[in-house]
């Protein structure tokens, strides 16, 4: 068998392969989804085009597609909303599933505690919307906000910049008058919804290997006190074009300065001693799900 599972954000698409035994990630879209839709206060056309021909194209791999949304697909307006679900049925033959920020949240967290013995903190980070969970053996405390990287950008646009000329702590100011954080703590914070492990191996900042725990799509860690210094030289020092000529995504990159804010403002919060970035998203609870009903 070969299932694939889609999911669309605000910025990016992760695209996932299961042969019944592995899981394997595919190349997705990076389609300004988010910053579009507040350019236009609508869908773009050019943007449901590119998703749709995106999802065609995964018909010559398999024709067992799930395709699911977050973020921006759960502010459309009804008639926008109906509208795209049909549209996208229409001419491509699959459901669209919109994912409620509670769900994401469900979802994500199980694949990303999987092999977690003790009580950590799950950051998912988006285009458009922030979730984050303490879980200890369950989700103990559950927060949610509609606000994502997208917002910062706009906000600080120099951040896609070469060099940041904002201050990183001001942009951590911005991000936390903003988001919903949590009360309790936790000594280890896993970045999950998709992307952080990538951002940590191909932009030059330092990691080592996980040790905290066993899990073969979590395998490197920072301690705090690395990820704050690197994250600083970030900004000032480590070239965002220089790293767009060596990668094959680099529309990708526009928004990670952002996001490193994010994951400060969260590990900083909690009590955090050491960030374990991971790709993991949505993926592996869904095919749970699918499994189990």
């Amino acid at each position: 068998m070969n299932k694939i599972i889609v999911e669309v954000g605000s910025t990016c698409t992760k695209v996932d392969k299961f042969d019944g035994k592995v899981i394997k990630k595919l190349n997705g879209r990076t389609i300004q989804l988010k910053k579009h839709y507040n350019e236009d206060k609508k869908l773009r056309e050019s943007d449901i085009v590119e998703l749709i021909s995106s999802i065609n194209e995964l018909k010559s791999i398999s024709e067992d597609i799930y395709v699911c949304g977050t973020s921006i697909f759960r502010t459309l307006n009804d008639t926008e909303r109906k509208g795209f679900l049909s549209r996208f049925k229409n001419e491509t033959g699959y459901n669209f599933d919109i994912i409620s920020q509670e769900k994401e949240n469900d979802l994500t967290v199980f694949g990303a505690t999987r092999f977690v013995k003790e009580k950590v903190c799950v950051f998912i980070g988006g285009g458009g919307s922030t979730e984050i969970a303490i879980y200890d053996e369950e989700i103990k405390e559950s927060v949610n906000t509609k606000i994502g990287v997208i917002d910062v950008m706009q906000e600080f646009p120099d951040l896609a910049e070469n060099y940041a000329t904002t201050n990183l702590e001001k942009v951590k100011d911005f991000i936390k008058e903003r988001l919903n954080l949590p009360k309790e703590k936790a000594d280890i914070l896993i970045l999950a919804g998709g992307g952080h492990e990538k951002f940590a191996r191909y932009s030059g900042i330092k990691y080592e290997e996980n040790t905290l725990y066993k899990d073969e799509v979590s395998p490197i860690m920072m301690d705090i006190e690395t990820r704050k210094s690197e994250t600083e030289r970030y900004y000032k020092e480590i070239s965002l074009e220089e790293i767009k000529t060596r990668v094959t995504d680099p529309n990708w990159w526009y928004a990670t300065r952002a996001m490193a804010a994010f994951t400060l403002v969260v590990a900083e919060e909690i009590g955090a001693k050491y960030i374990v970035p991971t790709d993991i998203a949505m993926v592996y609870g869904i095919l749970d799900k699918q499994n189990n009903n």
